[in-house]
């Protein structure tokens, strides 16, 4: 083999990876855009002033993760795309996001059940993910990761009140847990490309995550005092762009502006 084949192979090689990358970055910018749309619509309706603030902040971290892995997912597939072209000048299918976070928000105990099982799943990600041999990425996911942190805390918190409190709000609590719970498996699937990164050690392996995350959020539930779902289906497709009916109205309000006014600045 030639010098020049063997850089050709090379080059081959780092431009496959980084578009493996690409689409994983994407799926979580996606999740991260698509949730943070989602926990906006509680702003002056959640249960209490303070919830307002709080799940507006949570909301607001969750645009800043969307945005470094958009940006970073733009750059990484060779298209030059921005954060705001991936944004808002996307249709449905190309979407990547998981359907957990694009269900509709429910009353505040099924938002509390997503939050329980996203972050879950987030925080352990993101903190396997900031050993990452690509730099900027690992970098990326620390900083998540601790954010995530406080997402998390805050929905432990919130599910073992309400599983604690009155007949009424376990009753809320636990079906939100039924209704979530057979989403939560599509956090966890590994696509070709995610296996690709999780053999070469870029990215965290799913099922490892997976045996974490159902230890983490059992504990939670146990100590609500509730009851953890065997959901006899899971749902799937998002990350391949099929998507709920609802997802088209999420995005048509996400996208409006923007489309109203292409090309318009701040």
């Amino acid at each position: 083999m030639t010098a020049d084949t063997t850089a050709g192979a090379a080059a081959g090689a780092t431009v496959a990876r980084e578009h493996d990358l690409a689409r994983c970055t994407l799926g979580l910018g996606d999740d991260a855009l698509v949730l943070a749309q989602r926990l906006c619509a509680w702003i002056t309706r959640a249960p209490s002033i303070e919830e307002d603030l709080a799940l507006s902040n949570i909301a607001l971290d969750l645009l800043g993760h969307a945005r470094v892995l958009l940006t970073m997912s733009g750059r990484l597939d060779g298209t030059g795309r921005s954060e705001d072209d991936l944004a808002y000048l996307r249709d449905g299918r190309e979407f990547r996001n998981t359907l957990l976070t694009e269900l509709p928000n429910g009353d505040f105990a099924v938002t509390v059940a997503r939050q329980l099982l996203y972050t879950h799943y987030a925080r352990l990600h993101y903190a396997e993910l900031a050993g990452c041999a690509v730099p900027e990425l690992a970098a990326f996911a620390g900083r998540a990761a601790t954010e995530v942190g406080y997402h998390r805390a805050h929905a432990d918190g919130w599910t073992v009140r309400l599983g604690l409190g009155t007949a009424e709000s376990r009753r809320r609590m636990q079906d939100g847990l039924d209704r979530m719970w057979p989403y939560a498996a599509e956090l966890f699937e590994a696509d070709e490309a995610v296996a690709r990164l999780a053999a070469a050690g870029l990215v965290p392996a799913p099922d490892e995550v997976r045996e974490r995350w159902q230890r983490e959020v059992t504990e939670v539930v146990d100590r609500a005092g509730l009851r953890v779902p065997e959901p006899s289906w899971s749902a799937g497709g998002g990350r391949d762009g099929r998507h709920s009916e609802e997802f088209g109205l999420l995005l048509a309000e996400l996208q409006s502006v923007h489309r109203q006014y292409p090309g318009g600045v701040w």
